[in-house]
Formats: structure tokens, sequence, C-alpha cells
């Protein structure tokens, strides 16, 4: 049983580099088609790479926000991270129109992304509490309302944009792999990404002492306030660089961890990594899935992919495992 949450973590890293290769043999000709020239295959490990990150950094946060909230159904997009990291990058895209007057095709800064995740879950956190309890229902209708507002709120500032603006925001309203994403972008994504899994694996002793009751959390030596702002900075971190790479994707960091767990079991320095495995195998397959399905009017979004899938899986778990509380 020892071995079990390790020989999850290889299978995993296999299934990812399986993907990878696929991913890097699908082209508009479909399966087989392999780069023509120098700038084809630059795009194409570009969005590799965009999906590597993407992936593993909604898993691991949805890993970590699980272990914050001792709560199997919390995620980044159950709980307005995604929508509200969404709201930040349309806000900044409007606070730059107004001062240019014109829509021009521009990154928006990453503390847009940073705020608006934290700030959305700070909100839903405080609104949660009851006389320093949080009730696992309270929890989730809370986080799915703030994320509706949050969203409505996006679909608000992107109506004030002119007409282009929509073409502007749309990576970051649809949940879709950019092609125009500067690798400095990246790289920077990347660095999040990597620190944060690799804290959170660093910290797996400590997240599984604390799935336990307060009291004997403490008796075992683990900081829980500590811990709990670094999960909290962590999980806000990385799902903001996902929404600067690809906008609001739902559901990845709900279904992976729930998976990894089933398989290799509740340790969460093992489940950190085959999440983090799993999590850049399902986008990257999913961008493979999305090149290769042609619905005659472009190109579908990951996102709706991603929620199509995990959706149904949402309420498989919602009403097998109900919202009574950590399970591991």
């Amino acid at each position: 049983m020892a071995k079990r949450p390790w020989i999850t973590v290889i299978v995993a890293g296999v299934v990812l580099a399986g993907v990878v290769a696929l991913r890097m043999l699908v082209g508009p000709d479909g399966i087989g088609d392999w780069p023509r020239d120098a700038a084809e295959l630059d795009l194409r490990l570009l969005r590799t790479v965009s999906g590597l990150l993407v992936g593993a950094a909604l898993a691991v946060s949805g890993v970590l926000l699980q272990s914050l909230l001792r709560n199997p159904l919390a995620s980044p997009a159950v709980l307005g991270l995604t929508s509200g990291s969404s709201l930040g990058v349309m806000i900044s895209i409007y606070l730059g129109y107004l001062a240019t007057g014109a829509i021009v095709q521009y990154e928006p800064p990453a503390y847009s992304a940073l705020l608006g995740a934290l700030t959305t879950l700070g909100l839903v956190y405080a609104i949660a509490q009851r006389r320093g309890m949080i009730d696992p229902v309270t929890l989730i209708l809370v986080g799915v309302i703030i994320s509706m507002i949050a969203s409505a709120l996006t679909l608000l500032v992107t109506h004030l944009l002119p007409a282009g603006g929509l073409a502007a925001a749309a990576q970051w309203t649809l949940g879709s792999l950019s092609d125009d994403v500067l690798w400095p972008r990246l790289t920077l994504v990347g660095v999040v990404t990597l620190v944060g899994v690799v804290i959170g694996a660093a910290l797996g002793p400590a997240m599984d002492a604390a799935s336990l009751s307060d009291d004997e959390a403490r008796a075992v030596g683990v900081r829980l306030t500590a811990l709990r702002i670094t999960l909290f900075l962590l999980a806000g971190a990385m799902t903001s660089g996902t929404v600067l790479l690809a906008g609001p994707i739902a559901f990845v960091g709900l279904v992976v961890p729930h998976l990894a767990r089933g398989l290799g079991g509740p340790a969460h320095r093992p489940l950190v990594l085959s999440s983090a495995l799993g999590g850049a195998a399902l986008i990257v397959l999913a961008d493979s899935l999305v090149r290769l399905i042609d619905l005659g009017s472009g190109r579908m979004p990951i996102g709706v992919l991603t929620a199509l899938v995990g959706g149904p899986v949402f309420l498989v778990i919602l009403l097998r495992r109900g919202t009574g509380g950590w399970s591991a």
C-alpha cells in the first residue's frame, strides 16, 4: 500500500509523456502531421507548454484548496477563483481602454488576475464563516454565488468595451489556450507553477496532519495559521497564472484531485505530484481534441470541453459523497 501513491505518480507521468507526444503530432491535417517549419514547431511547443502549466496549476490549486478548507468539493472554479481572476483581467483591459481610448493587443498585468482571485476567495471564506466555523454546504453555495456574480460583472465590463473589445476579451471569457501568448509571460507563469508544486509537495505531511482536527494538528507541531495563509496564496497565484494564459477553465481543479486521490490515496505529497501530472495531461489532451474536432464554426474552447465533461463528474461526486465535510 505504501507504494501505491508513488506508482500513481509514475503512471501519471507516463500518461503525460504520451499525451505530449500526441499533441506534437496533431496538426491541421490531423494526427501524424509533424510541424512543417520552425514557426509551426514553436507554436505547438508554446501551446503544449501552456497546457502543461494550466493543467498542473489548476489541479494542484484544487488539492491545496481542498486541504485548506477540509472540503472535497473545493476547487478554483467552484470557489470563484477563476471567475474572480477573469474579472480582474477584464477590469484591467477596460481601464486600459479608458486610458488610451482604443483596444489594442495587450497583455494585462499579472497582478490584476492575482488581486481578482485572492479577493474572490477572501470574500467566499469570510461570508461562509459562522462563529469561526465553516459549513461545507454554505461554503459551496457561497462560492457558486460569488462566481456567478463575478462572471456577470465580467460580461458587464465586456459589454462596456467597444465592438473590438469582444475579440480582445475572448481569450479570458471562453477559456482557451492562446496562440499569441509571449514566452516571457509563459516563463513567469511557469516559475509560479513550479514553485507552487514544489512547496505544495513539501507541505504534504503538514496537510496530512491538517486534515485532522485543529487540536490534533497543533499537537503534532503544525502551524495552522501559517499553513493556511501559504495554501491560500499559492492557490490564488497559480489560478491567476492559468487565467492569464487561458482564461477561466472549470472543473480541472475538482476532477483531477479526486481521480488522483481515488487511485493513489489521500497522502498529500504524492497527491500533489500526481495531480500536477494528471492535470497537465488533461489540458494537453483537451487541446489535442479541440484541434481534431471540427464543428464548422471554429475550434471549440477548451473551457467548454472541460465543463461538458467536468459538470456531470461534479454531480456524480456531489451525489455519491455529499457535502458533509472532508472525506479522504
